[in-house]
């Protein structure tokens, strides 16, 4: 079964997302393909705004929004997530980063990586000294990574996937496919993890 997780570094509700992937795929014993996009690409794409963007100039928005994430927090039991103060980030380097660890076998040590040191542990990643520093102290391939964004066909990978994404229906991050059925938001990881235990169900009867 095909289940694709497309995301941002860049995105708070793709971090808290991540961190519950791993109990569905504990669960129904499947693994979802994590697949680099550029949000700031799928905005311009899209003509969508980012969640900062849509909160300026309404009030009690974003005080919601405060409310709706710590009600997330509290339900997940999740105690590894503090705002970055240095966002929004640019989080290019950090995505073709993770292009050209797409494959290799530390790419989802190099996710988790990143995620903590944006999200759990914050640090002004898009700082290229300060992301060299984080891949060091992870024991990751500094060099082999910081050589590799600067790949044409890294830059180019990374381009083409997040056109391909808009052209499948994605318009933000966190984006979820089961098979060709999309679903947006970390608060649709429960229809998510629905869809698959259907499918897994209709395999099995057939």
């Amino acid at each position: 079964m095909k289940i694709e997780f497309y995301f941002d570094f860049g995105s708070p509700n793709s971090y808290l997302s991540h961190l519950i992937i791993p109990k569905i795929e504990q669960r129904q014993k499947v693994n979802f393909d994590y697949v680099p996009i550029l949000l700031g690409g799928i905005f311009k794409l899209t003509g969508n705004k980012s969640p900062v963007e849509s909160l300026i100039g309404i009030k009690n928005k974003g005080e919601y929004k405060e409310i709706e994430t710590n009600r997330f927090l509290k339900k997940h039991k999740i105690n590894n997530y503090k705002f970055n103060p240095d966002f929004p980030i640019n989080t290019l380097a950090l995505m073709r980063g993770a292009t050209f660890a797409k494959g290799k076998p530390y790419y989802h040590f190099y996710i988790n990586c990143i995620y903590q040191n944006m999200w759990a542990k914050p640090k002004k990643l898009d700082e290229l000294s300060v992301f060299e520093t984080v891949l060091k102290e992870h024991n990751l391939p500094s060099t082999e990574i910081l050589q590799g964004i600067q790949n044409k066909e890294t830059k180019e990978t990374l381009i083409n996937k997040t056109s391909e994404a808009v052209e499948k229906g994605v318009f933000g991050s966190p984006t979820f496919f089961v098979e060709n059925e999309i679903f947006f938001g970390k608060d649709r990881l429960e229809e998510v993890e629905g869809e698959i235990k259907k499918r897994a169900t209709e395999v099995a009867q057939v």
